[in-house]
């Protein structure tokens, strides 16, 4: 669910380099808010760790190993717990694979990859190839559809279609209103440590208030180290290669990642999209009845 304009990188280097975390006291702190999380969606689940070429990768898997196979991807500064929270159902209708995103704050390698290149597409790919399974959804919030996206650059083969949840890589927002509304509260959170500051920069982004962002995000301000590099956009040409269809959800009051904005343009660079949907209450991370009606449109469209 963890999303942010400002994609956490160093290096633009698939390098393994010394840990992110500021502390191995900080990095438990995470992983046991982690752990919280996924205790708490009390759903019945498993582990599993795939060896890439970029770098160990954690996946949680759950539902039924003989239904159509889904993989949830999350957005930046985030988890697979919250990723199966925001698609909370699909565990009904699909066997569910939420992976841990590298260098992120989560169980995965904190090996950097780089977003001008195909690492992104090159890595997931490896994963569904690892995973041995066929004709796969994929589904992802935020820097989550840069990195699905990205995936179908690469190549589209053995993907059934895509669903992007106010995705990054198609359009950007203003930058002016994201460093007022968003880095200036970041910022002086990690100067003063004042949770109001982070308060001020969930409320810019949710649709409703979220007590475990609060949580799990001043955590990661803190313990995590972060850049602020701006997230590229996708190229009209590599846009207009993709063959997989898509089903773009957009949220018009995103400050990110602009909901009009977006579809206007995915209407014009997108031949395989297939479906739009702009939630017009909605900011950048949606409340849970547009994640309910995003699961079930994803249930409904894939049977």
């Amino acid at each position: 669910m963890y999303f942010v304009l400002f994609k956490i990188r160093f290096l633009n280097s698939r390098t393994k380099m010394q840990s992110l975390y500021k502390s191995e006291i900080g990095k438990a702190e995470i992983l046991n808010l982690y752990d919280q999380k996924l205790k708490g969606l009390n759903i019945n689940y498993h582990y599993k760790s795939i060896k890439t070429s970029f770098g160990k990768t954690n996946l949680i898997i759950t539902g039924d190993d003989t239904k159509p196979p889904i993989i949830v991807v999350h957005g930046s500064n985030g988890c697979a717990p919250i990723a199966l929270e925001t698609y909370s159902g699909l565990e009904l209708h699909f066997q569910v694979f939420a992976v841990d995103v590298l260098a992120q704050p989560n169980k995965s390698s904190e090996t950097r990859l780089s977003m001008k290149n195909e690492d992104y597409g090159k890595w997931l790919h490896e994963v569904i190839d690892d995973l041995k399974i066929k004709n796969v959804t994929l589904a992802g919030f935020s820097f989550g559809g840069l990195i699905i996206l990205k995936t179908l650059e690469f190549k589209d083969v053995n993907i059934k279609e895509v669903f992007l949840s106010a995705p990054a890589y198609i359009v950007n927002g203003n930058p002016l209103k994201a460093l007022f509304k968003v880095f200036i509260p970041m910022k002086r959170y990690i100067k003063t440590e004042k949770i109001k500051y982070v308060e001020r920069f969930l409320n810019e982004l949710f649709t409703e208030k979220d007590t475990f962002a609060t949580q799990f995000l001043s955590k990661v301000f803190l313990h995590f180290k972060m850049d602020f590099s701006p997230v590229p956009v996708i190229k009209s040409n590599a846009a207009k290669s993709i063959k997989t269809p898509i089903t773009l959800i957009a949220a018009k009051n995103d400050l990110m990642f602009p909901g009009e904005k977006m579809i206007k343009r995915a209407n014009n660079i997108f031949p395989s999209l297939k479906k739009t949907i702009v939630l017009e209450q909605s900011k950048h991370v949606q409340n849970k009845n547009d994640n309910k009606q995003i699961v079930n449109l994803i249930h409904g469209v894939s049977k």
